[in-house]
């Protein structure tokens, strides 16, 4: 064969592996995750799973959904978005109000709330929070807080039918700066977000209190994927050819494949994170460097993730799971219990795993 031939068939075989590429690219079935956040470590396995092809392995490109002033369970019910990540608290309260929503995995194994005080508040415990101050937030996050007070028997304005309530809850816009320590005696955070935002405002951590529900038997469930019974039911996925089930399945299969990798490759998963998520990285209110915040961050999210090297990640412990729907209808937050059947569908997860 001559020069121009050899050529001729070259560039034949990548003009047919460039349009068989952009042929495979174009099939990919479109998927609408919705955060409970903007991007950072807190969600990171979903980050890796875009970025190091593992959505696409599956057939699937998968398009992030910002957070923060949205509830993820509406997003997901009223139809905007195909899956979801949320707390289960906000989950169940809102399916009680009629949005259909089931849960198909469990990403975070452990609860990462807690409120914070200054050492020399006086605040050492739950026990010390009645005449207090204390900042929490809004669009379903308040929830777990109100446990918190409920399990303690005090009240707070953040029940309108409250005279004289025992705590002042101040709903703040996530940013610790704005209200602690000069607004709020308290604060809500997150091990892995607000509590390094707070040290990186010049606060250490030996200057602070730490309070954690599960002292009191009020943690709950959070950062867990659900999705909607339709979409489990339907037998073309938007056009696709795959059934609902087949989707959440290769979703959540991608998505385990990604928190695994991001778990066990921190310092390029923080890398990467820091590159996508811009000042968000940094956290708001926080002296220190994205780079420092994304890996206090991506650490303490693994933590939650996996606590112990049997962990499998996703999976949903039934018994845990009971125990958060139990504790909301102790305190009121939903009037009529749950079982674990209606609310769980296990079936992807058996598939997968």
């Amino acid at each position: 064969m001559n020069k121009f031939g050899l050529k001729f068939l070259l560039a034949t075989c990548l003009a047919f592996m460039l349009s068989s590429s952009a042929f495979a690219q174009d099939d990919l079935v479109e998927v609408v995750f919705q955060s409970k956040w903007f991007p950072q470590s807190q969600f990171a396995g979903y980050f890796i799973a875009q970025e190091k092809g593992f959505y696409a392995e599956e057939g699937l490109t998968v398009t992030v959904l910002d957070g923060g002033n949205v509830n993820p369970t509406v997003q997901v019910a009223s139809g905007n978005a195909d899956f979801g990540t949320d707390w289960i608290a906000n989950m169940l309260i809102q399916r009680e109000q009629g949005l259909e929503v089931v849960q198909i995995a469990q990403v975070y194994q452990d609860s990462g709330y807690r409120m914070v005080a200054l050492s020399d508040s006086g605040i050492e415990g739950f026990e010390d929070l009645a005449g207090s101050t204390v900042g929490v937030w809004g669009f379903g996050n308040e929830f777990v807080s109100q446990a918190v007070f409920s399990v303690m028997d005090m009240t707070s304005d953040l029940d309108a039918t409250v005279s004289n309530p025992d705590i002042n809850a101040v709903v703040y816009a996530f940013d610790p700066s704005l209200v602690f320590p000069d607004e709020v005696d308290v604060a809500s955070v997150m091990t892995y977000n607000e509590l390094d935002q707070i040290v990186g405002l010049g606060f250490p951590l030996d200057t602070l209190n730490l309070l954690d529900p599960a002292d009191v038997d009020a943690a709950l469930l959070e950062d867990l994927i659900f999705t909607t019974p339709e979409i489990l039911a339907t037998d073309n996925f938007k056009d696709s050819g795959m059934s609902g089930q087949e989707v959440a399945e290769k979703f959540v299969r991608a998505t385990i494949k990604g928190w695994e990798y991001a778990v066990n490759n921190q310092d390029e998963t923080v890398f990467m994170m820091v590159g996508m998520c811009g000042d968000t990285c940094a956290g708001s209110g926080s002296t220190q460097s994205p780079l420092i915040h994304q890996t206090w961050q991506m650490a303490r999210v693994a933590e939650l993730v996996m606590p112990n090297e049997d962990t499998v990640i996703g999976n949903i412990d039934q018994e845990v799971w009971e125990r958060s729907v139990e504790l909301l209808l102790d305190v009121g937050l939903i009037s009529e219990s749950v079982a674990f059947d209606d609310v769980v569908d296990l079936s992807v997860l058996n598939t997968i795993q």
